[in-house]
């Protein structure tokens, strides 16, 4: 059996998008004669908690925790608020950025760099350099963001030449809040610096969407892989579907991804049908922005929404099976072309029919297309998605609104990690 070293930031009992894919991975590893070894933090600043996941850590699999030093408590004196949003990728427009806000994202991205967590880097290469030379593996797995913590694989690779691969949840230098980071040219040029020797670095770079691995194809002659994210979830298992015409978006809803469009096709079908505005109900789980709020409010919909916060992960499985409609959104921005929101492939197995929004040709919109999983639009789309809308909103009165999914399974968790696990095994191939 091989094993390997895993660093990650994220782990239960973090809640969010960030734990799920290697929590995932672990928890299926064994099946495939990995033997997973993971490095946490032992004291992080985790602005979204889930204690749940902690239940699915395998009983037995060693997990290696170390002190980290972050500056969020001591930038949390000034806005504890402002702090956790920064801290979780959720940066508002400049125009309606505090002064506050303004001085944060100004230290966090030209004082820390690449990101908040890069104090963890040394003391992690010396501990864990002294573990490994005890503890030998075949691989180091390191997944970003944040992305400093490639920066401890790049310096065992150097200090040990253990195989490394690079795993990239999100883009680095192109992650849709990068140029919102407030930096300096100097500042900017480290990034790139640091992304290049990561890519260079690496014995494998691993992404989660054929856009990123494109992207990266053309910086580097590092092997690329691309294992998506995915699935984990009973595909049987069934929940009553609600009475009312619910649209459902779980996960944050940011000030960029305000699609008023589709606040003004619902606005005109309350005006236009009788009853619509009785059945329509809009479920929001997860942080909405106060522009997209207010933007709701303009066209008429507030009587609508139900605002549920944020859920625990088995509420939101339960939540998307009870949704008539699934909406995912992203922002019409080039810079999200490529990325696939982890929600995704919970839609999938959720089987209820997904409304998409994004940029064109974003690379989510194959993936409902191919599994016949439901219909995505662009934001130059009006006429198309409000057809769409009304046709939907017709099955449901006919009791008929539902998706005959196809090709699935391929995005279960336990199918990508035998994906996974091939890799390791292809990369490691040379150590024997």
């Amino acid at each position: 059996m091989k094993k390997v070293l895993i660093i990650c930031y994220y782990w239960p009992p973090a809640g969010g998008p960030g734990v799920q894919r290697w929590l995932k991975f672990v928890k299926y590893l064994r099946d495939f004669s990995i033997e997973p070894v993971v490095y946490v933090p032992q004291n992080p600043h985790y602005p979204i908690v889930d204690k749940s996941l902690e239940q699915e850590i395998p009983e037995g699999i060693t997990i290696i925790k170390r002190p980290i030093k972050e500056p969020y408590g001591l930038a949390g004196l000034f806005s504890k608020k402002d702090t956790d949003t920064i801290s979780s990728g959720i940066i508002s427009d400049e125009k309606r950025q505090s002064f506050i806000q303004k001085i944060l994202l100004f230290i966090r991205g030209n004082l820390f760099v690449p990101d908040a967590r890069k104090f963890w880097v040394r003391p992690s290469v010396r501990f864990l350099e002294d573990y490994l030379k005890e503890n030998p593996v075949d691989a180091i797995i390191t997944t970003g963001p944040p992305q400093s913590l490639h920066l401890i694989g790049l310096s065992l690779k150097a200090r040990l030449n253990t195989k490394w691969i690079a795993d990239f949840r999100d883009p680095w230098t192109t992650i849709h809040y990068h140029n919102k980071l407030r930096l300096l040219e100097s500042s900017s040029k480290k990034h790139k610096k640091m992304e290049q020797e990561v890519l260079d670095g690496a014995d494998h770079i691993l992404v989660t969407s054929p856009g990123t691995q494109n992207e990266f194809e053309a910086l580097t002659q590092t092997p690329i892989s691309c294992i998506t994210n995915g699935f984990d979830i009973d595909l049987d298992f069934q929940v009553e579907v609600d009475d009312s015409f619910s649209l459902a978006h779980i996960g944050s809803l940011l000030a960029e991804r305000n699609p008023q469009f589709l606040w003004e096709v619902l606005q005109e079908m309350k005006a236009e049908i009788d009853g619509f505005s009785a059945n329509l109900k809009l479920k929001f789980a997860g942080k909405v922005s106060t522009s997209v709020l207010e933007s709701i409010k303009a066209h008429g919909l507030e009587e609508n929404v139900e605002l549920l916060g944020y859920v625990t992960h088995d509420e939101a499985i339960q939540l998307q099976r009870k949704s008539q409609i699934l909406l995912l959104i992203e922002s019409n921005a080039k810079d999200v072309k490529a990325i696939i929101p982890g929600k995704v492939f919970e839609y999938l197995a959720a089987r209820r029919p997904i409304v998409g929004i994004g940029p064109q040709n974003a690379n989510f919109f194959s993936i409902i297309a191919t599994t016949q999983s439901g219909k995505c639009f662009d934001y130059s789309q009006k006429s198309m998605l409000k057809s769409h809308f009304l046709h939907e909103y017709n099955r449901f009165l006919a009791s008929d609104l539902a998706v005959k999914s196809t090709g699935i399974d391929q995005y279960s968790r336990k199918n990508l990690t035998e994906k996974l696990a091939q890799l390791i095994s292809k990369v490691t191939a040379s150590n024997v």
